[in-house]
């Protein structure tokens, strides 16, 4: 799969991408806001991550995909579809990007360029993630995009890099809300 923006360029993940994504997470400033993300993040837990993500690329339930720069095909972050429930027209997933490309933007259009292809490839009609009690970046970025606070799952998830149990605040976005950022 590969959806393109002005920028990046969404991708399933390679075996050649093991070095990009062992960089991105093995730092606990990016780590400390997922909750499946183990800190130090190792070479194996990299090859182990994409061996899942071509295994998940054959559930249509769930899409991993690789944020890659345009200019110079360097990946620079990660996204996800997942739970993907045609019935309900319903999906989840998150996002994170290297520290060293952060403040650029890129952020926010690879998750405006997943909802769009959401909405309008999956015939999805509402979006549901959240971000970590603390992650402003987060939560400023999905609320740019049209994302309303629903609420807060205390210490929902053990956070592998912290080894701490984490507060969820709860976001919800509906087709009608999504404001494209692209």
């Amino acid at each position: 799969m590969i959806i393109n923006s002005k920028r990046i360029i969404l991708r399933d993940w390679k075996d050649e991408d093991i070095m990009d994504l062992q960089n991105g997470l093995n730092n606990i400033n990016v780590s400390k806001w997922l909750a499946s993300v183990p800190y130090p993040y190792t070479k194996q837990d990299a090859e182990s991550f994409i061996a899942f993500s071509k295994q998940v690329g054959e559930n249509s339930k769930n899409i991993m995909l690789a944020i890659v720069l345009k200019e110079n095909n360097k990946v620079i972050g990660g996204t996800s579809i997942e739970n993907i429930n045609a019935k309900d027209g319903t999906a989840g997933g998150g996002i994170w990007i290297n520290e060293k490309y952060q403040k650029n933007g890129y952020g926010i259009e690879a998750f405006s360029t997943r909802a769009k292809y959401c909405f309008e490839k999956l015939n999805l009609r509402r979006l549901e993630n959240g971000y970590f009690k603390g992650n402003e970046k987060s939560k400023n970025m999905q609320h740019k995009l049209g994302y309303k606070d629903e609420g807060i799952r205390r210490k929902k998830y053990l956070c592998l890099a912290t080894k701490e149990y984490v507060d969820e605040h709860v976001t919800g976005l509906l087709k009608e809300d999504f404001i494209n950022y692209d």
